[in-house]
């Protein structure tokens, strides 16, 4: 079986820095067996065409779904920071899925599969989560998806 750090490699994502808080807040805290994250946009060195902007408006869906894709890959990093390995990933539990989306647009599910899809291709069984996939009137900085994670850790 391989790890997930592996899986990574094989599907040619090399992770990027850790994202950094910009308010008062960490970007994860462990309690007991679970690792909660905040909020999470694209926080690479540069960002792609699909991390700003509208869902329905400045982005199609299947941009939509890339930009929850690079997410994922700033989760990953966050989650390799906090734990040392993300073999020690036992199951992503919860997703909250926001995008910044027009009045009108109603495919947040298909935006949010992008992180969805990353996960179970990295976790396998283990990522797949229980999950909201809501629209949003906007988010910080003009981002097109945030993502807010839950998982157990493994001892």
């Amino acid at each position: 079986m391989t790890t997930p750090e592996e899986r990574l490699k094989a599907l040619g994502i090399t992770l990027p820095a850790p994202v950094k808080p910009v308010a008062n807040y960490t970007t994860h805290l462990q309690v007991g067996n679970l690792l909660y994250l905040s909020g999470h946009s694209y926080g690479g060195d540069s960002p792609s065409a699909v991390d700003n902007g509208k869902v329905g408006r400045d982005l199609t869906t299947e941009q939509g779904y890339e930009a929850a894709r690079n997410v994922g890959i700033c989760v990953l990093a966050t989650i390799k920071a906090a734990l040392g390995e993300l073999s020690r990933v036992k199951r992503i539990v919860r997703v909250l899925g926001m995008v910044n989306s027009t009045d009108d647009f109603q495919e947040h599910p298909k935006v949010i599969n992008g992180f969805s899809d990353l996960m179970g291709e990295v976790f396998g069984e283990k990522g797949k989560h229980v999950r909201s996939a809501v629209g949003m009137g906007s988010l910080p900085g003009g981002i097109a998806v945030e993502i807010e994670v839950t998982l157990e850790v493994a001892d």
